[in-house]
């Protein structure tokens, strides 16, 4: 078993234990077995308990179902599922991109394209700040800006009188 992630486990506390078993084995092997688990663990977590019987079917047939009409899944929903996947595996995902997202085959596919195109580049990171926004580290620098930045605001000098 992959080590446990108490993080992930935390973001996937509300999907089935196999979901985040295979999360975890997706972190270490890259398996796209393992991400169609998540992907689907995923969803089902927002899908009505009496829907939740349509994935249990072939995946011929679990790919082909349609997020809204036979899920019910609304686009705030699809947000949600959205956050926690892009928490979860490494990946962005814009808005435009998930309005393109119609099955569970497309969710599938696009998923799996994502973690496998190179990581885009992240903005330099702070001094002394880790990955995980290190927020006293952040204070710390955001403090030694302003001690070297002269005041911008304030009092506004007087206005002499210009006589011509």
């Amino acid at each position: 078993m992959p080590d446990d992630d108490p993080v992930l486990r935390e973001t996937l506390k509300r999907c089935s234990p196999a979901t985040y078993y295979a999360a975890c084995k997706f972190r270490v092997h890259h398996n796209l077995t393992d991400l169609r688990t998540v992907v689907l663990g995923v969803i089902e977590r927002f899908v009505e308990r009496e829907l939740r019987p349509k994935l249990q079917d072939a995946p011929e047939a679990v790919a082909a179902l349609k997020l809204s009409q036979d899920l019910g899944l609304d686009s705030l929903t699809m947000m949600e599922i959205v956050m926690i996947a892009e928490e979860v595996l490494p990946i962005d995902i814009s808005n435009e991109e998930l309005t393109r997202l119609a099955t569970v085959g497309d969710v599938q596919q696009f998923i799996a394209a994502k973690v496998q195109e190179p990581p885009s580049p992240r903005p330099a990171s702070v001094e002394g700040a880790d990955d995980d926004w290190n927020l006293k580290a952040v204070g710390e620098h955001v403090r030694q800006i302003e001690a070297r930045t002269p005041p911008t605001m304030g009092r506004l000098p007087e206005r002499r009188p210009n006589h011509a």
